[in-house]
């Protein structure tokens, strides 16, 4: 039987020290969560199950704040997301294969099913390669096919690690200051033609834009 390449031998062992790290990190951060306590676990009010979009960039403290959330998240088929996806799903979320590159459709077809099921979606309209802040033309159509608010999320450190990545992904430095901001949901409406489709996607993405600067300020980062 032929080996997966994307899930070599070492893939638990790495999976099972990044949750930890995830974990350990996290609770050293002064955490400090603005906006409705419930958004932090995927619903939007009344319980009702969201579309959770942020920034790409800011996954890592969202991840420790959301954890046990049993939140739905799409990781895309590589053999990194391989490792974000097992990372995850030991922080007790559910995972969804595609991307925008990878699998899309069959991805998008398993969110939609966990929507229906109830359960809050985390996407990052953004990922998997760019380019950063612009918000993908797939988010709108994925609202409007199941009626889902969007909720906006962002969040922001004193000090943090910025990587030489695509997004300049952040890693908040231990003992910082974290604010986990979460912005009222947005309906998106039904029966848009695609200039409507496109008119949201900028509406979105602005929104989103200034959620991620509001909360920036608030927690006074460093561009």
């Amino acid at each position: 039987m032929s080996r997966d390449p994307n899930r070599p031998w070492w893939m638990p062992i790495a999976t099972a020290a990044g949750a930890a790290v995830v974990r350990l990190l996290g609770r050293t951060w002064r955490l400090e969560i603005v906006g409705e306590a419930g958004h932090a676990r995927g619903r939007a009010p009344g319980g009702k199950p969201a579309i959770f979009a942020f920034w790409h960039a800011r996954l890592l403290p969202l991840v420790f704040v959301q954890r046990g959330s049993g939140a739905a998240v799409l990781v895309s088929r590589s053999r990194d997301g391989e490792l974000i996806a097992g990372i995850l799903v030991r922080l007790g979320f559910t995972v969804a294969r595609g991307s925008s590159t990878r699998g899309g459709h069959e991805g998008l077809m398993e969110m939609l099913r966990w929507g229906a099921e109830g359960r809050g979606l985390g996407v990052t309209p953004d990922g998997p390669r760019g380019p950063a802040e612009q918000l993908t033309r797939g988010l709108v159509p994925r609202a409007r096919r199941r009626g889902l608010p969007v909720t906006r999320g962002a969040r922001a450190a004193t000090a943090a690690w910025v990587l030489r990545s695509w997004d300049r992904f952040r890693v908040p430095r231990p003992f910082a200051h974290v604010v986990a901001g979460y912005g009222e949901p947005i309906a998106v409406p039904a029966g848009l033609d695609e200039a409507g489709i496109e008119s949201w996607r900028r509406r979105l993405e602005d929104a989103l834009r200034e959620h991620t600067k509001a909360v920036e300020l608030r927690a006074g980062e460093a561009p």
